[in-house]
Formats: structure tokens, C-alpha cells, sequence
């Protein structure tokens, strides 16, 4: 039954919404998170910390931090495996352009994929810069989350990499919530202007959100 829904359109569809949904409670959240970094580099470091040690003595040192790594990589895979194919699906059924070139969809729409593309090269970067420190400018200090992101965004191409994704983050929210609401039967005459309201509010503030600690950065009120 499993590989029957997974291989038509409405299983792939159904498991995009669904994984997208835990991707953008996840940003949520971390959104909020980042936002810590204002009141000082002690609240932001203890906060970095206590990801580590949530759920002890019952879970041991990380092993929370580590069962959200692994649901997310689960949700990342799940969502661009789903994508890919069902582009992939869409190409086979019509594989002529419309003869029509008048563009009929909205710009998030047409940028889904390239935007799918840019977030997932960027947290590769993310990771690379902020977790590891591979990457990483000004010498990345193990436990010390608020100088390294300082650090980071010290450097124009931290910036211009992190602005950039930021407004990949919100066209694909923007348009992702509305198309996750319409697969999972969510949508109707009555909501449709809740949900396109609900759609634009949610990209606009995580947008606005993550792009806040870059300016504060470049502003000095984050320093």
C-alpha cells in the first residue's frame, strides 16, 4: 500500500505538503531562536546550549538535539526526492513547451524550483559555516554560537549569501503553504482569502525575522 501511494502524484504531493509542514514549523522555531542572538551574547550562547541538554536526565546530552536533526534530513529528503520526481513526471506529460508564453503564474510560483535549489545549496553552506565551522571566517569558536555568527556576518559574501536564501526561504514558504493546504484538502471557496492572507504573513515575517540578525550585524546593534 505504501509504494502504491508513494508512486502516484497524490502520495508524492501528499508527502511534499506534509514534509514542508515539518520544515516551516521548524523555521518557526528557529526563527524565534535567532532572534535571542538581541539580547546578548550570554542569552544566545546559554540558548545554544540548552538545545543540547533538552529532555535530560531522561535523554542524555544531545540525543533531542540529534532526534530533530534526523526528522528534519528525513522531511529535507523526503520533500526534494518528491519534487524532483513529480518535475520529472510533469516534463514526460508534456514535454513541448505551450505555445502560449504569457506567464499565467505568480513569481513564487515560477521560482519554486530554483528555489528549492538555492535553500538546499545553502544549508550545505549553513552547516558548513555555523555547525562545523569548515567554512567558517575570523576562526570558529567550538560552543560560542553569537561571535561566530557575528564573524559570519562581518563578511559581505555571508551576507549576500544569507539575504539571498532568506528570500528563497520566503517566495517558497509563500507559495508552499498554499499548495500544502490545497493537497491536503484544506482549501475552499470560504478559506482561500484566510489562507493566501495566512500564506503572505507567514513568508513575510520569516523573511523578515532571519534577515533582522544579518542587519543587526551590519548595523552594530548586534556586536
Amino acid at each position: 500500500m505504501a509504494r502504491t501511494v508513494w508512486d502516484s502524484t497524490v502520495g508524492k504531493k501528499t508527502v511534499m505538503a506534509v514534509s514542508g509542514i515539518v520544515m516551516l514549523l521548524y523555521l518557526v522555531v528557529h526563527m524565534i531562536g535567532n532572534l535571542k542572538i538581541f539580547f546578548g551574547a550570554g542569552e544566545f550562547n546559554h540558548y545554544a546550549h540548552w538545545l543540547r541538554t533538552v529532555g535530560e536526565p531522561f535523554m542524555h546530552y544531545e540525543w533531542t538535539l540529534w532526534i530533530i536533526r534526523v526528522v528534519l534530513v528525513a522531511a529535507v529528503i523526503a520533500h526534494a526526492v518528491s519534487a524532483y520526481q513529480l518535475s520529472r513526471r510533469d516534463i514526460r506529460a508534456r514535454p513541448s513547451k505551450y505555445v502560449h508564453r504569457k506567464a499565467r503564474a505568480s513569481y513564487a510560483t515560477r521560482t519554486m524550483r530554483w528555489g528549492g535549489i538555492i535553500l538546499a545549496l545553502f544549508i550545505v553552506w549553513h552547516l558548513l559555516d555555523l555547525t562545523t565551522g569548515t567554512v567558517h571566517s575570523g576562526g570558529f569558536e567550538s560552543g560560542k554560537p553569537y561571535q561566530n555568527v557575528v564573524d559570519t556576518f562581518s563578511t559581505w559574501y555571508g551576507n549576500t549569501i544569507y539575504i539571498v536564501a532568506m528570500l528563497a526561504v520566503g517566495l517558497h514558504v509563500r507559495h508552499g503553504f498554499w499548495s500544502a493546504a490545497q493537497t491536503l484538502g484544506v482549501g475552499s471557496r470560504t478559506r482561500d482569502r484566510a489562507l493566501k492572507t495566512t500564506a503572505n504573513a507567514l513568508a513575510l515575517l520569516l523573511t523578515a525575522g532571519f534577515l533582522a540578525v544579518p542587519v543587526g550585524v551590519m548595523t552594530g546593534v548586534v556586536s
